[in-house]
């Protein structure tokens, strides 16, 4: 589970309504199944591949008005049943191309689940190479639909939908292929790229501040900003769709309003530039620039001029989460990256509800600075490899500033992890 630990598995196992993304089975034991048995899967993991990938959790059964409630999760036999190899090579055996899917056998509530974790296809979706009974019918394309059906796609607009998803995938590609051969050269970076960064979050600031003011009742506020910025300027180093395509990929599939969630991608909008997301009655505004800048703008809750401990805790959890993402879905996996945190309108606003110990547990600890600036460089594959370290990091210094001494963060790394694995 090393690649999925900002997945919610819990939420994932209870969330008790199928979709698009999300099919329950109950438990079985593979070994046992017959090829019909099997050909199932195989028929769910082929739609929501050429859909928009998904998960099947195996362990949950169906109550009696047929609704995924009863949560038994595996035996250890069905678990160890469960083999990632095994089950991936008979299901590829059918598809062509091969699905990129993987099997998770996480713990969740004390019981183990096995979990599909299907990917939606690159380039080129993915047929039904052989038939098998009345499951499977060669050359067929499966897809996944709203009501959680997986089948054989039959209309034409469904037909349309995946050769479109196709082509724009490898649009895409070959326009990133392109950029890197022609312009490589003399595509060659705006001077002074740190200027042109800090005039665009600069824009980006005041359009918020014109547009969301917190009301009487909600103050004091803390503003926070969080900018990322590459160390080269370039214009239009990306189109808005790749920009949308690759924040939608960035979300796990049931994101908190913490961060960037799901509600935002929603409403989000394309301006000349940017990426925008302004959800409507929040305090918050999140835009993707062409040339690759992130620029989040908020303000945090603060009544009583506090300022909580687990709040700060949350959300650079999944704030380095979200950009470890989709800083690698963007592609600059090894290319450096200025991260910078500020707070502002701190001062006097005190840390509370922070993790204490022995002579400690009766502190206090407030802010005594107007503004906080963090900065730090990491590429995404640091930021990947290293979300906990990294986010422990951004949360220590955050906390620093409230003159909460460093040593008594009391298993934050492990804190971390949990929230990242198992949001409650």
């Amino acid at each position: 589970m090393s690649n999925y630990t900002e997945t919610d598995w819990e939420n994932i196992v209870y969330r008790g309504v199928e979709s698009e993304e999300l099919d329950y089975k109950a438990a079985i034991d593979w070994r046992k199944l017959n090829r019909t048995g099997k050909s199932k899967f195989v028929r769910h993991c082929l739609a929501m591949a050429n859909t928009k990938g998904g998960y099947i959790v195996v362990g949950v059964g169906e109550d009696t008005a047929g609704q995924p409630t009863l949560f038994t999760g595996l035996t250890p036999p069905q678990v160890k049943s469960f083999d990632p190899t095994l089950i991936g090579n008979f299901i590829n055996r059918y598809a062509d191309p091969e699905i990129d899917l993987t099997i998770e056998r996480p713990v969740v509530r004390g019981k183990r689940y096995a979990i599909f974790v299907i990917r939606p296809f690159a380039d080129i979706p993915h047929v039904c190479a052989y038939g098998l009974n009345d499951e499977l019918q060669q050359g067929v394309f499966y897809i996944r639909t709203a009501d959680a059906a997986s089948r054989g796609a039959h209309r034409a607009s469904e037909i349309h939908a995946i050769i479109q998803r196709a082509l724009r995938n490898q649009r895409e590609l070959l326009g990133r292929m392109i950029r890197g051969v022609l312009y490589e050269n003399r595509d060659v970076p705006i001077e002074n790229a740190a200027s042109h960064f800090r005039e665009d979050s600069s824009n980006g600031t005041n359009y918020f501040l014109r547009r969301r003011l917190p009301g009487k009742s909600q103050k004091p506020a803390i503003l926070m900003q969080l900018t990322v910025c590459p160390n080269q300027y370039t214009k239009d180093r990306f189109t808005l769709s790749e920009i949308k395509r690759a924040a939608g990929n960035s979300l796990s599939l049931l994101s908190e309003p913490n961060f960037v969630s799901e509600n935002d991608m929603n409403e989000s909008y394309f301006s000349n530039v940017a990426l925008r997301s302004l959800p409507n009655d929040e305090l918050k505004m999140w835009q993707i620039f062409k040339t690759g800048m992130f620029h989040y703008i908020s303000y945090w809750p603060a009544p009583d001029k506090k300022i909580r401990y687990q709040y700060i805790l949350r959300f650079c959890s999944e704030a380095v989460s979200f950009l470890a993402r989709l800083y690698s879905e963007l592609g600059y996996a090894e290319e450096l990256l200025d991260i910078t945190v500020g707070l502002n309108q701190v001062e006097d606003i005190e840390l509370c509800e922070t993790p204490h110990s022995g002579k400690y547990k009766d502190s206090r600890y407030f802010c005594r600075i107007p503004d906080i600036r963090i900065k730090l460089q990491r590429s995404a594959a640091d930021l990947a490899s290293g979300c906990v370290e990294h986010t422990a990091r951004i949360i220590k210094e955050l906390c620093e500033r409230f003159n909460f001494p460093d040593g008594r963060h009391e298993k934050l790394h492990k804190n971390i992890t949990a929230y990242l694995e198992k949001r409650s």
